[in-house]
């Protein structure tokens, strides 16, 4: 082996850059030769292919989103697209690659590996909803980012006694809303994972407000529902001043948490070390605080499983 290439793709999220840069310079000091890809699969195919240098990463690790750019392409789901961006491989003379991206990334990532060129992928998106990984790249800064905007809400919600409902990322999985709603010290937090009644939502929110909290915030996950339905439902049971406020996209920018860089690093260099000595069709992770990898395959297979004794902590303490 001697080029690899790296691209980032899916949605974006902090320390995407800090992964590059590792894979680039990791792969530099053991010889190697880097190619970098742009707009994910889809410039894979397109052949929007350029050499890395050292120096092409250096001030990146602390930038948020990616340098590489990314792109929605299911047309790689496809044999054709696939071969085509093989084709692409062999005219730059890459051997193997870095995939960062989420579960869509990985399939791509695993048809490359059944077409003999090694592949591994690094968890890049900011819902930590992988297997086999305590922790994905982003989450940890975008849980930092909620936190944030929580703790500015708290301030306009006790100037007014109202309730606001905030909605986190998270579609399949409630990790943002667990973690910023227990670091942010939410009256609530509404999950996909855990049933919830309105009309107790209501009651709890009443009897806050009997002992003297003059704020309410509830964390929502966009996975259950959108924040203005969710208020229109609580508003069924009483005036509660409350408001929607909806973070979105704000959620996966901005410069990645120290946290998120070096375990970005870590796992970086190790998606190396991994190529180096022939695998592919992995997924690296965290586990117990240690850089592990998994099969791909394993990874279709299983499914996220969140720290629901946040959810649990936050009820026996919200109140």
């Amino acid at each position: 082996m001697k080029r690899i290439g790296i691209l980032t793709s899916g949605g974006d999220a902090p320390g995407m850059n800090a992964a590059i840069r590792a894979v680039t310079r990791r792969a530099i000091d053991k010889g190697l030769e880097v190619f970098g890809i742009n707009y994910g699969y889809a410039g894979l195919v397109a052949g929007d292919i350029f050499p890395l240098t050292s120096a092409d990463v250096s001030d990146r690790i602390q930038r948020g989103g990616t340098f590489l750019y990314s792109a929605r392409y299911p047309e790689f789901a496809n044999v054709e697209g696939q071969l085509k961006g093989i084709e692409q491989l062999k005219k730059f003379g890459i051997d193997a690659l870095v995939v960062i991206g989420g579960d869509g990334s990985y399939h791509g990532a695993l048809r490359l590996t059944e077409h003999g060129y090694n592949t591994i992928g690094l968890p890049g998106t900011i819902d930590n909803d992988i297997p086999f990984t305590d922790f994905t790249i982003g989450f940890d800064t975008a849980v930092s980012t909620a936190v944030d905007a929580i703790d500015k809400l708290h301030d306009t919600a006790s100037s007014h006694e109202r309730t606001f409902i905030v909605e986190v990322m998270g579609r399949g999985a409630g990790d943002v809303a667990l973690w910023a709603g227990v670091a942010g010290g939410a009256q609530k937090i509404i999950v996909p994972e855990r049933d919830f009644d309105i009309a107790e939502i209501a009651e709890e929110v009443k009897k806050g407000r009997q002992n003297g909290n003059k704020n309410m915030i509830i964390v929502l996950a966009e996975g259950v529902m959108h924040a203005d339905e969710f208020k229109k439902e609580l508003d069924k049971y009483g005036d509660f001043d409350s408001r929607a406020t909806v973070l979105g996209h704000v959620q996966r920018g901005g410069s990645p948490t120290a946290r998120d860089r070096v375990l970005a690093s870590k796992m970086g260099a190790h998606a190396v070390d991994l190529l180096l000595d022939g695998k592919g069709g992995l997924a690296v992770g965290i586990e117990d605080n240690k850089i592990t990898s998994h099969d791909i395959l394993d990874l279709f297979d299983s499914k996220h499983k969140p720290d629901l004794s946040l959810f649990d902590l936050n009820e026996s303490i919200s109140r």
